[in-house]
């Protein structure tokens, strides 16, 4: 597999289907709530895992959403929209349908960011 430089072409990444956008955000969004996890300290790997699928968890992003949603600039709210609207293949086990669509749209932000090299705006609306 070629490997490509981040950060992406700002406007090539918005051209992305929201579906790619998400799939990216989901490893993003999870690897950076183990890293404030593991940092945090004092837990161990079973109450880590624990605490980690609650924040992870369609539920726990959908809630996260009502949050950063007056935060998002007029582009990212886009890609929230277009991630949330987006025809998925799969459902969620775990999470109404609405919950799902929310976690979509939140996980395709994370992607759009990511992928364009705004890791300190995960931080901020994520983390901070």
């Amino acid at each position: 597999m070629e490997s490509e430089r981040l950060p992406a072409e700002k406007e090539r990444v918005k051209q992305m289907n929201p579906v790619v956008l998400a799939f990216v955000g989901d490893a993003v969004y999870t690897l950076f709530v183990r890293q404030k996890l593991a940092l945090s300290g004092g837990y161990k790997t079973g109450e880590l895992n624990k605490r980690a699928s609650e924040v992870v968890s369609a539920h726990g992003q959908s809630e996260q959403v009502s949050r950063i949603l007056p935060l998002l600039t007029e582009e990212e709210s886009e890609i929230y929209r277009r991630g949330r609207n987006a025809k998925k293949l799969t459902k969620s086990k775990h999470a109404t349908v609405a919950e799902y669509t929310r976690s979509t749209g939140l996980e395709a932000v994370v992607g759009y960011l990511y992928l364009i090299g705004e890791t300190d705006r995960i931080e901020e609306l994520f983390f901070s």
